[in-house]
């Protein structure tokens, strides 16, 4: 009884790696085939169908087979995954006094096709004078900003930095719906009405 728990835990520590199609999860001995997963034509061993991560079952009380079952949750993220260290390119969704929190459209110049989300604390925002920052004077909800993956916080929300100079906003519209120019790095003007308004700008190359 304890070989089998220490077998399941063992795959359960390879099961936050993704695995891919005819990719080798285990012995037909030990294991049967779930959804997105096959016996081989051998019958010896449980292959993967598809792109995805393993998840591992135990078999139900009193079950007279005591196989675990294994299964491919699919994984949809073909495209790139936040990873501490990647510059990402997110939209802004709402500003509050502490953090601002923002979608995630691309890691590394390379488009996400699942759903990440970020967080923009009021400490992350710049490296200097941090205990100024103003978050309403820093970010606008819809506004593009380039930032640092720092870690992964709570809630599958990513923390993320525009603590540097070339990190920040790269795009924003002002009320008049103007796409606005940077001027400083803590300014931003509409081209419309000629209003500045007041971000924290990303350098530009």
């Amino acid at each position: 009884m304890v070989g089998m728990v220490i077998e399941r835990d063992s795959v359960g520590e390879e099961g936050d790696d993704v695995v891919t199609p005819g990719e080798f999860l285990g012995k037909a001995t030990d294991f049967i085939a779930g959804k997105g997963a096959y016996v081989s034509p051998n019958g010896r061993s449980v292959r993967a169908c598809l792109t995805g991560r393993r998840k591992v079952t135990a078999p139900p009380p009193g079950s007279n087979d005591n196989r675990s079952t294994i299964e491919i949750v699919g994984h949809k993220a073909h495209g790139a995954v936040p990873q501490p260290g990647s510059i990402v390119i997110a939209r802004v969704t709402k500003v509050m006094a502490r953090n601002a929190s923002a979608d995630i459209m691309c890691v590394d110049s390379k488009a996400v096709k699942e759903k990440f989300s970020g967080i923009i604390r009021q400490q992350d925002v710049r490296a200097t004078e941090i205990d100024k920052v103003d978050m309403y004077q820093s970010f606008r909800p819809g506004d593009i900003v380039r930032a640092l993956v720092l870690s992964l916080g709570d809630a599958r929300a990513y923390y993320l930095s525009t603590a540097k100079n070339e990190l920040g906003v790269v795009s924003a519209h002002s009320i008049s719906g103007g796409t606005m120019v940077p001027i400083s790095w803590t300014e931003m003007q509409c081209p419309l009405t000629g209003q500045i308004e007041q971000r924290k700008v990303a350098k530009v190359d």
